[in-house]
């Protein structure tokens, strides 16, 4: 098993799954809006309404999601039973997305918020076992970040796909954008059916015992993982760094139609982003297997914060493409480090819960996560169609008021650089490294230890050194209780 969890096959067989996770939350936070204000017509203030409420709707599926996960028990595994079933509902769902419907506003307002419902827990039941399988699959932190690098690889393909081949799709069909839309749809749920599947049938997961717990009780202590200091911190990484990328793929054809008044550069710009994107993932690989996990985020901000204050010399009407171009490129390789660092940190998390609760709940860690970051893009799509009700905009003018300018710049370069100076402070504080994982591996062996026998214990004790002050203090400095509270039961509880 171990030649076979090196293998380069075993890899890209997991890491394909994630053509889904990326490709389909970029289509839509680069055309949703755009497709409901322009196409459907919808008030940008209502339409950014829908994810909101899809988010809202994730506040109960994700947790629900993690605990389903972490009490199964299925011959295929836990987390790849539902690859298998999701497969299937995730690529039907997100074909309906697409799909048009005659009748008034608040017709087609119910239909397209069910629409995003659906596809939301499609989403969920595929993405949180997802997350979740690979401390399943992989003991080794240095090998989960090779895992978790060839998964960012097929993100980053799936992403320069997804952020260029659905526009080249609908401009075929001409002034038939509603077909369009809907043929795009189509041929990517397929791509995405096809993705997952593929993971399903190229992973495996190591047995560990089903979390026995009453549903009430499991769904109460999904909430007591805020306890855990790590995962604290990883959110502010994970939501401040991914919600600075939202706000840019959600805005960039407005910020080229409504500022510069290009909207023809747009394949140039996302070419351009995706491009560095996936170079930037081949260059973190091996920053993260000689260093920190958090070190791709400590180079790739700065550089991202300052291409895009670049662009507030370029934000006028016509501006020369190149400087624009080369300025996304850098800036794409900052995006890439948020992706690369969040999935990498939260594959270690599970096993600091271990320590403080004596149980391994990677489903829940992995359920909370997502809902918490579904939850943050839903805020910044509405916030984006609140902004351009705010500032005026109005989809069918072609110049639009110097306001509505003033409005899109905020939202395409003001906001980002403050969510990832903020994603800088929480990477910074975040604690977990190589050596400090392993001291809470050993941590968490030596009280399974004692739990068992006296005899295993004295085993333990002769292989592994007693605790030092300094391992205490890390113990206590990554999971935020002190020394003598971890691993009890009752730290579960809220």
């Amino acid at each position: 098993m171990d030649q076979k969890k090196r293998a380069i096959k075993s890899k890209l067989s997991y890491g394909v799954a994630d053509i889904y996770g990326g490709g389909s939350f970029l289509i839509i936070s680069i055309l949703y809006m755009v497709f409901l204000t322009d196409v459907v017509k919808m008030a940008p203030v209502l339409a950014g309404t829908i994810p909101l409420i899809g988010k809202i709707w994730d506040a109960i599926t994700d947790p629900i999601m993690g605990n389903i996960t972490d009490r199964t028990q299925s011959k295929f595994g836990a987390k790849r039973f539902y690859l298998l079933i999701g497969s299937v509902f995730s690529g039907l769902s997100f074909a309906m997305l697409w799909s048009s419907v005659e009748g008034g506003i608040m017709i087609q307002y119910a239909f397209y918020l069910l629409m995003y419902i659906l596809f939301s827990t499609a989403f969920t039941i595929v993405m949180v076992p997802y997350n979740a399988l690979l401390p399943d699959m992989i003991d080794d932190y240095s090998l989960r970040s090779s895992y978790t690098m060839y998964r960012m690889i097929f993100s980053a393909i799936s992403a320069i796909i997804a952020g260029l081949v659905p526009t080249v799709i609908i401009k075929i069909f001409g002034e038939q954008v509603k077909q369009g839309y809907w043929a795009m749809g189509a041929i990517f749920g397929f791509v995405f059916f096809l993705s997952i599947l593929m993971t399903f049938f190229g992973s495996w997961e190591t047995s560990k015992p089903v979390v026995k717990k009453t549903f009430r009780e499991a769904f109460s202590h999904s909430f007591s993982v805020f306890k855990n200091r790590s995962f604290r911190l990883y959110l502010g990484i994970f939501l401040f760094g991914q919600g600075s990328a939202d706000f840019v793929t959600g805005g960039v054809i407005y910020f080229l139609a409504v500022v510069i008044r290009r909207a023809d550069y747009f394949m140039a710009v996302m070419a351009s982003v995706l491009l560095s994107q996936l170079l930037a993932m081949f260059l973190y690989q091996q920053i993260i297997r000689k260093g920190s996990k958090k070190t791709p985020i400590l180079i790739g901000f700065p550089l991202r914060i300052l291409a895009t204050l670049g662009l507030f010399f370029f934000a006028y009407e016509n501006a020369p493409l190149i400087p624009i171009v080369v300025l996304s490129f850098i800036a794409g390789i900052g995006t890439a480090a948020s992706s690369v660092t969040s999935y990498a940190i939260l594959a270690d998390l599970s096993d600091v819960d271990q320590l403080i609760t004596t149980e391994k709940r990677a489903g829940i860690y992995s359920g909370m996560a997502t809902f918490s970051r579904k939850i943050a893009n839903g805020i910044a799509i509405w916030l984006t169609g609140a902004i351009l009700s705010l500032f005026q905009y109005n989809p069918d003018t072609l110049i639009q008021l110097s306001i509505t300018v003033i409005g899109v710049k905020i939202m395409f370069i003001v906001l980002p650089i403050i969510m990832m100076i903020g994603t800088l402070y929480f990477t910074i504080k975040f604690p977990i490294d190589k050596n400090k994982f392993e001291v809470i591996q050993k941590e968490v062996r030596r009280r399974q230890a004692f739990d068992q026998d006296l005899s295993s214990a004295m085993e333990v004790q002769s292989t592994l050194a007693l605790p030092t002050d300094l391992d205490r203090i890390i113990c206590e400095e990554i999971t935020g209780y002190s020394y003598d509270q971890l691993w009890r039961l009752e730290n579960e509880s809220v």
